[in-house]
């Protein structure tokens, strides 16, 4: 495991400028810190010897005041430094998930999804120990360490060999324990993402759970779910205390053989008294940061295995973009060319072949899982095709252009899409509709929707405050809500997935009107349905195909996959650290006393 990875200055800015700072801080600490040995031993060693008193020593001593001030002004810059940095890294971090796991697309989302929003809600935090605690520390001993060993090389030469032979040994022990640290922080932050994504997917489905009187179900299984956090957690703090333990004692240990050895040369004048202070106060500062380094090891591991899952997502290998401009759709049929899209265990859509015209409606029917929103999510441009390939054709002469060739927001521009629950965004009603739109197209569209009673049974109207996700409006307002909008829209392709879910038969006449005023108009309507009513409204019906996959077809795409394999996040500990073996071992040691 690397301490620091380099990474982290690619993906941060924060990161750069932090580690700039702190290794500019950590030289000026440096120099404060032999400053500081040779004051104190210019003041002590000659009252200690008699040669004067506290009053011919006042200038040294004001002096080592003002190095002692400046030394803790350095470490409280250092540290808020890096809570700034930490935050605008975490920060950066944050922002660049969200943004990557937008352009990986929504299949990857429905796997990674929550995984990755545990990561950018709670795993990234562990950054911020690392920042202020770990990285400044590991930058002192790269300064600090070499500069007090070369000072007391010039003081003494037998003092800085034995410092010189034992500093190695801490990092040959921080290796060491370093493979039972990376491997409890990587199951931690699996742990930590399972229950945290976990308990997404619960909330998310505990309606419908309450509504079949099975909230109470999962509960066992998020107590395991607690409890196999819980033990990764303390397995892992087990570990950081074995590892800041043995540190502590190996650094202890080497100034004790420093001191013993320039004490005993005291003893017998082979050094002097000035020259052994020195040495005395530098050498605690030779092992000082690899003893604090030890000691914030488990804030490394967790900072490193938090950012490397980062990268992780941050690395993954993106759907191919387009770059060129979206023909009008307004004289161009949308042709499926054999289209396939691989889910888990089966093709959905599978051979698709459908030619999309101008001025029609057209439903897409199918058992649930046969691939009519994946179709919808390709023909929006939020999912490659994984054979076969979507065309959009001139009716006139022209070259066909293939959806994987042109730019997303070029596309997006010309597309209205209207999901079973719209999501609306925080403000009223009327802000959510084309702010172009005037008020007699603005009535028109409404009544056509039927909007205009909901608006009519609203306090304030159109002002009437809308939450985030539309709060204020039932799922049914909001689908009529949405289809107003997708009314005064411009756009020549509306995909709509579901329109009449949530809507009773009045309703569901008021849709279907809807969906022939946007074939009037010109559009490329694309309706996934199940009602009867909106089949019989579309002007072509598509049954979307599928068929499960073959073992020779999942080794081929790997995304093919069935089941995904939850990783192990038991955390094996050496015996004296683990409480079960413990237990264990006194039971057996019991029963054999017993015989």
């Amino acid at each position: 495991m690397k301490p620091f990875d380099p990474r982290l200055m690619t993906y941060a800015r924060s990161a750069r400028r932090y580690i700039l700072t702190i290794a500019v801080l950590g030289l000026l600490t440096a120099v404060l810190v032999i400053v500081q040995a040779f004051l104190i031993s210019r003041a002590a060693s000659p009252v200690i010897e008699g040669t004067a008193t506290l009053g011919d020593v006042r200038r040294p001593i004001a002096a080592l005041a003002a190095i002692v001030l400046a030394r803790g002004l350095t470490v409280g810059l250092r540290e808020a430094w890096g809570r700034r940095a930490a935050e605008g890294t975490i920060r950066e971090l944050r922002s660049a998930l969200v943004e990557k796991a937008e352009r990986l697309g929504p299949r990857w989302r429905a796997r990674h999804g929550a995984d990755t929003a545990t990561l950018v809600t709670r795993g990234l935090d562990d950054l911020e120990p690392y920042f202020v605690k770990f990285l400044p520390q590991l930058v002192l001993v790269v300064t600090v360490t070499p500069l007090a060993l070369v000072t007391i090389l010039l003081q003494d030469f037998w003092s800085a060999l034995i410092s010189a032979l034992t500093v190695p040994l801490i990092p040959v022990f921080m290796i060491l324990i370093g493979r039972f640290t990376q491997e409890s922080s990587e199951k931690k932050l699996l742990a930590m993402e399972r229950l945290g994504s976990q308990l997404l997917d619960l909330m998310s489905g505990l309606p419908t759970l309450r509504a079949l009187g099975r909230e109470g179900a999962p509960r066992d299984h998020i107590r395991r779910l607690g409890r196999d956090n819980t033990r990764t957690t303390m397995a892992t703090l087990r570990v950081a205390f074995l590892s800041g333990g043995v540190l502590e004692f190996l650094a202890t240990l080497s100034v004790a053989l420093v001191a013993v050895e320039v004490g005993m040369r005291l003893v017998y004048g082979h050094v002097g008294l000035a020259t052994g202070l020195v040495i005395i106060m530098l050498a605690p500062e030779v092992f000082e940061p690899l003893r604090q380094v030890g000691a914030q090891f488990h804030a490394s591991a967790n900072g490193v295995a938090a950012a490397a899952a980062a990268f992780d997502v941050l690395e993954a290998e993106e759907p191919p973009r387009g770059s060129s401009a979206a023909p009008r759709l307004a004289d161009a049929d949308i042709v499926l060319d054999d289209l396939w899209v691989a889910a888990r265990g089966a093709w959905a859509p599978a051979g698709l072949s459908a030619v999309l015209s101008p001025g029609t409606v057209t439903a897409l029917r199918g058992p649930s899982g046969s691939g009519k929103s994946t179709t919808a999510m390709v023909l929006l441009g939020l999912e490659p095709a994984t054979r076969g390939r979507v065309l959009v054709r001139p009716r006139a002469e022209g070259t066909p252009t293939g959806l994987a060739d042109i730019d997303p927001a070029s596309w997006w521009a010309g597309v209205t899409w209207v999901p079973q629950t719209p999501q609306l965004v925080p403000g009223t009603a009327r802000s959510n509709l084309p702010g172009d739109a005037d008020p007699a197209t603005l009535a028109e569209a409404a009544q056509a929707t039927g909007f205009d009673t909901v608006v009519d049974g609203l306090g304030q109207g159109w002002d009437t405050p809308v939450g985030q996700g539309g709060v204020g409006l039932s799922v049914g307002q909001r689908q009529r809500l949405a289809l107003t909008r997708a009314l005064l829209d411009d756009s020549r392709l509306v995909v709509l997935d579901e329109p009449t879910a949530h809507l009773d038969a009045m309703s569901e006449a008021t849709v279907v009107r809807t969906l022939a005023r946007l074939r009037d108009q010109g559009r490329i309507v694309i309706v996934i349905a199940h009602r009867a009513a909106v089949v019989a409204a579309a002007d072509q019906i598509i049954d979307v195909p599928w068929r499960a996959a073959t073992p020779q077809e999942e080794s081929r795409w790997p995304q093919l996959s069935r089941v995904e394999r939850l990783g192990d996040v038991s955390v094996s500990l050496p015996g004296f650290l683990d409480p079960d073996q413990a237990a264990a071992d006194k039971a057996h040691e019991q029963g054999s006393a017993r015989r």
